[in-house]
Formats: structure tokens, C-alpha cells, sequence
């Protein structure tokens, strides 16, 4: 597949999707505040095709939420997300993180949700181990897929950037991931590609290709500064990174992803900080033209 082949944004921008976080939704006191309602009109006014919820402000609404964003003429493409299953961040038995995990599965599936994101959690704590980490997550989501498949949620495991391996994510490499989704072999599993996480990963189109066609859920939009001041909160809006935003998105898309490109942006210092009209609106022109 040609890069000139890529779908063409310029004058159509109907794929663009917003996840929350970049309105500082994910993270109590950050941003404007903005309710469900505002951020659906915003969104609905813009163009924008699709949002993604974050659990904290969906509360005991996702029913309500999910209709809501639909009556707008928009897609739930996605529900951030399960709790860590392992590390220092990670519930503190089994059991919860079991009895966490399910009430994730049930909020996706209350809101419509066309997946749920796991961010998988750090290295067991005592353990200096990422390989036994990975055996327990690939454990973890192998007794919970049937559970999600029932429910008509897939699950959508996302590899985060190697430098949040000891606390946020013991899965670094779209290659474990794959490998981790082959050995359970459940169709409930996909994975989330997000540009933030693999834009370094110089094996991702070979990765993705072996993953086979239909195995990604989500795409994941944001920008790799340069001269980054905080490798959780300070990402970059497109275009103003280091990332190779349209051969990482080729990639992508030869591996068979056609559904929608959800803008996420962690930035305390920057985007948070700004009206969250102004941040739409300069989503919508990045996405048109760079990414």
C-alpha cells in the first residue's frame, strides 16, 4: 500500500474522533470542565465523527451519555479504559482488579462503546520481572475475554512507550502484544496503536501485518516533542513532534484499519490550559493537514 494511497483528510474530516483527555477529562482539576453535553455539542458542531469517554466523568450516566452522543450524530468509538491488572498502580488483589476490570466491560457496554482500552500495568512489585508481568496480564485478560465478548465489548490492548514499563505498562512493543493476543486467541482481543507509544518502533508495519487484518480497534493521535518536559503529561499536538505521523498512519492502514483516528493529548502545561473550543478547532485543521 503506497503512502499516496492513504485516506485523504484534506476535505473530509468525518473520521476524526475525540478522546477526552485532551480536554484534561482524565485527570481530576485539569481543563475547563467542560460536562458530557458541551463536549458532545462541541464536537457535533465540528464535524468531529466519534468521542471517547473517559470512566471518571461517565460516572452512573453511560447509558444516558451514550445515547446522548449518538442523538448527536456521533459514534462511542471508545471507553478509557480497565484498571492497571498488574504493578504499583494496579488494585491491590486479584480479585479487585477482576472486580474492576468487569465493571469497565459493563460501562462499555452500558454506553455503546465500540471498545475498551487496558492499559495493562507496571512490573509486579518484588518481581524484576517483565516476563512473569506479562504471563499475569495475559492471564488476567484470558479469563476476562469471554466475560467481554458476552457483553459485546472488545478489548483493546494498547503497548505503551517503553519508559512507563516499571509503573503504567509491562507491555511495550506492538510485537508482545501481538504475541500476547495470538496465544490467548480470543476474538474479544484487538489492539490500540497510539502514535505517542510507537512512534520510535521502526518494525511496526512488519508487526502490524502479522497481527492480520481487523486486529486493531483503535488509532491514537498525538505528537513526540522533541525536547519533552514530562513523558506522561506534556505530549504534543500534531505536527508539533518528531513523529512521522503519515507513514506511522500507513502502517496502520496496510494492516487493514479504515475506522477512526482519536486525537489524545496528556498536556497539563499546554492544551489543558486552553479553551477547549480553540483545541477542537485546531484538531480539526492538524488532522487535515498533517496527519
Amino acid at each position: 500500500m503506497p503512502e499516496n494511497s492513504l485516506r485523504d483528510f484534506t476535505n473530509d474530516h468525518s473520521a476524526l474522533a475525540l478522546n477526552t483527555a485532551t480536554l484534561g477529562h482524565n485527570v481530576e482539576g485539569q481543563g475547563a470542565g467542560w460536562s458530557p453535553e458541551q463536549v458532545i455539542d462541541a464536537c457535533a458542531g465540528r464535524g468531529y465523527g466519534a468521542i471517547t469517554w473517559w470512566r471518571r466523568e461517565i460516572d452512573e450516566r453511560a447509558v444516558e451519555i451514550g445515547e446522548r452522543t449518538r442523538a448527536a450524530g456521533l459514534e462511542v468509538c471508545g471507553l478509557c479504559r480497565s484498571p492497571f491488572l498488574t504493578g504499583p498502580l494496579a488494585p491491590p488483589s486479584r480479585r479487585d482488579v477482576l472486580d474492576d476490570f468487569h465493571a469497565s466491560i459493563d460501562m462499555a457496554a452500558e454506553l455503546g462503546a465500540a471498545c475498551l482500552t487496558i492499559c495493562v500495568g507496571g512490573v509486579i512489585e518484588g518481581s524484576h520481572s517483565m516476563r512473569d508481568s506479562l504471563k499475569e496480564v495475559a492471564s488476567i485478560v484470558a479469563e476476562v475475554a469471554p466475560v467481554a465478548s458476552a457483553a459485546n465489548v472488545r478489548l483493546a490492548l494498547e503497548p505503551l512507550n517503553p519508559v512507563y514499563g516499571g509503573n503504567r505498562s509491562c507491555l511495550t512493543t506492538v510485537r508482545d502484544a501481538v504475541d500476547m493476543i495470538e496465544a490467548i486467541d480470543h476474538p474479544a482481543l484487538a489492539l490500540a496503536i497510539d502514535v505517542y507509544h510507537v512512534w520510535w518502533d521502526l518494525s511496526l508495519g512488519v508487526e502490524l501485518k502479522c497481527a492480520g487484518v481487523g486486529r486493531i480497534a483503535g488509532y491514537h493521535l498525538c505528537d513526540w516533542l522533541a525536547d519533552t518536559s514530562d513523558v506522561l503529561l506534556d505530549r504534543g499536538m500534531m505536527g508539533d513532534g518528531v513523529a512521522d505521523l503519515k507513514h506511522i498512519r500507513h502502517s496502520v492502514e496496510a494492516a487493514g484499519y479504515n475506522g477512526f483516528c482519536e486525537v489524545e493529548i496528556f498536556s497539563a502545561g499546554n492544551w489543558w490550559k486552553r479553551d477547549p473550543g480553540e483545541v477542537l478547532d485546531i484538531c480539526v485543521e492538524r488532522f487535515r493537514t498533517v496527519c
